[in-house]
């Protein structure tokens, strides 16, 4: 077996930015505003203001979003955090789940550090969303007790290698660097959710900057991650496809992926959009039809009774409640997490996977709110595809509006629109 982390380095090695379609260009645009928007909301968030205190164990010149600086790795998790807490940036859907522009967070951080090309910036969020998607598409990590951010860090390591210009040797030593020493587990996801659910995809954006700048200058890694006899593959992913990986030809995976619309897990977009077309009271039951993933994911024991914020956005039966009874749902709505009126309704609340939704699953999600009041009367409402889904993009507008309302910058947008002319410390 040829050792994938030599085939991503020739991939990552070659690319090059005249290659790209506008249209990847666009989108790359597109996931920078939409990372900045969700960072800035989560400034004043619990986890955020934990992190802040740390920031004086960690001097350097990194710029962290909304201001100051910190060491290279530091400020790698401190972006991290900020763009992953609200569980409100990018998805993919595939035989593992990801959120990749999580790895925008080191991406800002060092190429703020090396006053990086807005170009080369743009052509490291390509590269590593190609790397990170096609890891996706290869094997579950969740169904094995791992976290996806195992595939994260390897396509951070790929993104920050193109972005510093790593010659082929020191790409294959930043892989195994990030990856070998920092094995995650599914834990991270598994019943009551702490602030560590969106500190796993900051740890790794911090485990890939070390990576990559210890490779950088020399520090060399085990040379075989993933086929080594106690490799990835033969230890945890024996099932993964090395066929998506012989042709590596095109960076344009980044299109595959989905924006969204309302602040939670992605399995729970369409869901609210659902809830959000039924006014009713006096209801005496809500059933919840959906495919597997929703329903396996969203909707185990410890998601009918969240204590906070991190495991609400991952509770199927509280976002459909809640959506339900105020008619809204915003990052406000976290607010009602302990409401009796919210728990009452959970109670009165039952999830069921479809076969046939399944079946579609990921190109379209599909999820049907049955609602029963107590006159007997019934209230259904199905959506497919929400949007934001890559078979139902949101457009440029939208994406502005939900930056706008998260407080972004308004100045930032003209920049990033612009972004092959700036550099990363312009937007930062």
């Amino acid at each position: 077996m040829k050792e994938l982390a030599n085939i991503l380095a020739d991939f990552v090695e070659k690319a090059d930015y005249e290659d790209l379609s506008k249209e990847v260009i666009e989108e790359a645009k597109r996931r920078i505003i939409d990372s900045l928007g969700v960072a800035t909301y989560a400034l004043k968030s619990p986890p955020a203001l934990v992190n802040k205190k740390l920031v004086q164990y960690y001097p350097g010149k990194s710029k962290l979003i909304g201001g100051g600086t910190a060491s290279p790795d530091f400020a790698s998790f401190y972006n991290g955090l900020l763009i992953r807490y609200l569980d409100f940036n990018d998805t993919y859907l595939s035989k593992e789940p990801l959120h990749p522009s999580d790895m925008i967070a080191s991406l800002l951080s060092v190429g703020s550090m090396f006053e990086v090309s807005g170009k080369d910036l743009i052509l490291s969020i390509a590269v590593g969303y190609e790397v990170g998607i096609r890891l996706c598409d290869s094997t579950s990590l969740r169904k094995k007790g791992y976290d996806h951010v195992n595939f994260l860090e390897v396509a951070i390591a790929c993104a920050l290698s193109k972005m510093l210009h790593l010659n082929k040797e020191q790409i294959v030593n930043a892989i195994s660097i990030s990856l070998v020493p920092h094995i995650a587990l599914r834990e991270t996801r598994s019943g009551d959710l702490s602030m560590w659910k969106a500190g796993a995809a900051a740890n790794s954006n911090r485990n890939a900057t070390f990576a990559v700048l210890a490779a950088l200058n020399g520090f060399t890694g085990p040379p075989k991650p993933f086929s080594g006899a106690m490799g990835f593959i033969n230890q945890i992913a024996n099932d993964l496809d090395m066929k998506l990986f012989e042709k590596m030809d095109r960076v344009d995976s980044i299109l595959k992926t989905y924006v969204k619309e309302f602040p939670v897990e992605y399995h729970a977009e369409a869901a609210i959009e659902a809830s959000l077309k039924i006014k009713a009271a006096n209801i005496k039951k809500v059933t919840i039809e959906t495919y597997e993933a929703a329903k396996t994911i969203l909707a185990d024991k410890e998601k009918w009774r969240p204590k906070n914020r991190e495991t609400a956005d991952h509770s199927l039966p509280y976002v459909v409640a809640t959506t339900l009874l105020k008619n809204d749902f915003w990052l406000y709505s976290y607010d009602y997490v302990n409401s009796p009126e919210i728990i009452d309704l959970m109670d009165k609340t039952v999830v069921v996977e479809v076969p046939e939704y399944t079946s579609l699953y990921p190109s379209q999600l599909p999820t049907k709110i049955i609602v029963e009041l107590a006159d007997g009367k019934k209230i259904e409402e199905e959506v497919m595809v929400p949007l934001g889904h890559v078979n139902r993009k949101m457009n440029n507008q939208q994406i502005e509006e939900k930056y706008i309302k998260l407080g972004g910058n308004k100045s930032i947008l003209d920049l990033v629109w612009n972004l092959e002319n700036k550099k990363v410390n312009d937007i930062v």
